[in-house]
């Protein structure tokens, strides 16, 4: 198997995920500040503004795309892909995934890259 070209490709999808992990926690953290202020003090009006509802909404929909992109470019599993989509909606958990799959995928890369330099074949 020839892996020329594959690992700019894989970094690729992962920093895309990194970034849009880092932006959807953030922006999920906001929103559930939002909801204990809005319930907590059962206030009637948003403290935040409906904003931020609404922009994590689309945001979440952008993760999903860079999800699904790096779900299929890694060739992982199901379940995966499960904790990566849940990983939007919990909140902290997006930044507690992105640093296991930053690991996982920089040590993929590695490995890809290594096996490139000594012309062997390595199975996704």
């Amino acid at each position: 198997m020839n892996h020329t070209g594959t690992s700019p490709r894989l970094a690729a999808a992962l920093v895309r995920y990194r970034v849009m992990a880092w932006v959807t926690g953030c922006f999920l953290l906001l929103l559930t500040l939002e909801m204990a202020v809005k319930y907590g003090l059962r206030s009637a009006d948003p403290w935040l503004g409906t904003w931020v509802a609404i922009t994590h909404g689309w945001i979440y929909v952008v993760y999903l795309v860079t999800v699904v992109d790096l779900w299929s470019k890694f060739r992982w599993g199901a379940g995966r892909l499960v904790a990566l989509v849940l990983a939007g909606v919990v909140p902290g958990l997006s930044f507690v995934e992105e640093r296991r799959v930053t690991r996982e995928g920089r040590q993929r890369i590695s490995a890809l890259e290594e096996a490139h330099r000594s012309g062997t074949t390595l199975a996704r």
